[in-house]
């Protein structure tokens, strides 16, 4: 069996670390904004910090991964959220128990609350590879944009 060569290690080693960092800060700020998004408490579960756990902390996620892998990070922003999402539920499910006052979303609900989160975090990883290469798309930088005048652009 031949190893694989070094830059593809390294891309795979970055792929690695941007995915685990993607999924510690979805976590801790998950924790710092106090919500679960697996339990359900009534029409009060909707809040504010719902709606910014749902939304914006994976949108910033999905940049975050975006920018640490490079081009391609695009299709890696998706996994940070569904790991987060996944392990918190086996969590609450199989580990700590509901607490009073709140029920466990069933499968169903969870996984329409899952899908949304993953697709903010695929918008921020689409706003993190633009932001890597300056422009969306598959043609390069040079070809899209002209860097420096020539003398027929001046006439």
């Amino acid at each position: 069996m031949t190893t694989p060569p070094a830059t593809t290690r390294a891309r795979f080693n970055k792929g690695v670390a941007a995915i685990l960092v993607g999924c510690a800060v979805n976590h801790f700020g998950d924790r710092l904004l106090g919500v679960r998004i697996e339990l359900f408490h009534g029409i009060q579960t909707f809040s504010f910090l719902w709606m910014l756990d749902m939304f914006v902390l994976p949108f910033i996620v999905g940049i975050l991964v975006a920018v640490m892998f490079g081009l391609g990070g695009k299709w890696l922003c998706y996994f940070p959220p569904l790991i987060v999402r996944a392990i918190s539920y086996f969590e609450i499910s199989h580990l700590t128990g509901v607490p009073d006052g709140s029920s466990l979303l069933p499968l169903g609900w969870w996984g329409f609350f899952v899908i949304l989160v993953i697709e903010a975090s695929a918008f921020g990883g689409v706003i993190g590879e633009i932001m890597v290469k300056g422009t969306y798309g598959r043609r390069p930088r040079q070809m899209v944009y002209k860097d420096s005048f020539t003398e027929a652009d001046e006439e």
